[in-house]
């Protein structure tokens, strides 16, 4: 079943990369394949502004990954920032992508810095965990 929180195809992408859903995290999130650590962590981004749970724990590496999360409806992610990247391309077994995702809630407006681990296994990206840094 579709989620009603996923843009359309033709919509911009909610990791404000600029392109659009469709050629952008979409596919990742139909997948979960993602050819680059950073597009992983863009459609990870989205899944979180779209209530996506389902694209966060499948794209989670099993050493870490929670049973199960529960997502917080009262808050919005507005923007994703990227920081910077170390490795995580197509031919590398780990990468890591430091990013500010912005959100907007019931106590205001805030930010979250986190600089995200990933691995490559079998040709596929996995976020490992993270140092988080709230504002």
């Amino acid at each position: 079943m579709p989620n009603p929180d996923q843009p359309a195809d033709d919509q911009r992408c909610p990791c404000t990369s600029g392109d659009v859903f469709g050629s952008c995290c979409g596919p990742v999130i139909a997948s979960g394949i993602a050819p680059t650590a950073l597009r992983l962590m863009r459609s990870r981004f989205t899944a979180f502004a779209i209530g996506d749970a389902a694209h966060l724990l499948r794209t989670w590496h099993p050493s870490t990954r929670p049973a199960g999360l529960d997502l917080d409806d009262d808050v919005t992610w507005v923007r994703l920032d990227i920081i910077g990247t170390e490795r995580g391309g197509p031919f590398d077994a780990d990468g890591v992508v430091e990013f500010e995702a912005f959100h907007r809630g019931p106590a205001g407006r805030g930010s979250l810095r986190e600089r995200s681990r990933f691995v490559r296994e079998d040709r596929t990206w996995f976020y490992v965990d993270g140092d988080i840094a709230s504002r």
